[in-house]
């Protein structure tokens, strides 16, 4: 079942997101709806939290970017992540957010990280990631930190989106995928 996106403004997407178990009520269904949303909406990631669910869980899939020849592919399901440690040299990519359509960003991140993390059947792993995969999991990450890629922007840049943001929040974007607006707005 394909999930609503939430938009920019929602509250959930600025809560911290909860850990979770096995007895979560009806896990292994949500997890495939996310999956159909997040290939619905031609995204490589999407955290709990987009779908309305302030849980800490999110999903990656790089293998678009294997066309590109830019990733190793990696297709995963991280439940209740923990980076234990980012290094390596910052650098600029141009991100975007199926919950801010239409703005995309550079944003600085470390090359590198190791996270501690959950499978679907509760397995704990910890692992290495690096370049496109490691930002990618950065991203979902700070989803379930109740942080947006529009939080790593310099003030100048947080001024020049403000009023596309406050379009969003107000249901001003024209997406090709089922989005909640933010109640209220």
């Amino acid at each position: 079942m394909i999930l609503p996106i939430l938009a920019f403004g929602d509250d959930i997407l600025r809560k911290k997101a909860i850990n979770i178990d096995a007895d979560y009520p009806k896990l292994h269904e949500f997890i495939q709806n996310m999956w159909e949303t997040m290939y619905e909406a031609n995204g490589v990631g999407l955290a709990a939290p987009q779908v309305g669910k302030a849980i800490n869980l999110f999903i990656i899939d790089t293998g678009a970017f294997d066309e590109k020849k830019q990733s190793n592919s990696v297709k995963k399901v991280f439940i209740n992540p923990m980076i234990e440690e980012e290094w390596g040299d910052k650098w600029e990519f141009e991100e975007g957010c199926l919950s801010i359509p239409h703005i995309r960003e550079n944003v600085s991140r470390h090359a590198n990280l190791r996270i501690t993390y959950q499978d679907e059947f509760f397995k704990t792993y910890t692992e290495t990631y690096s370049d496109l995969e490691a930002r990618v999991i950065q991203h979902e990450y700070d989803h379930c930190q109740g942080v947006l890629f529009t939080d790593h922007l310099s003030q100048l840049k947080k001024r020049l989106i403000k009023n596309k943001l406050i379009n969003i929040s107000k249901g001003g974007a024209i997406v090709d995928y089922k989005m909640r607006i933010p109640s209220g707005r």
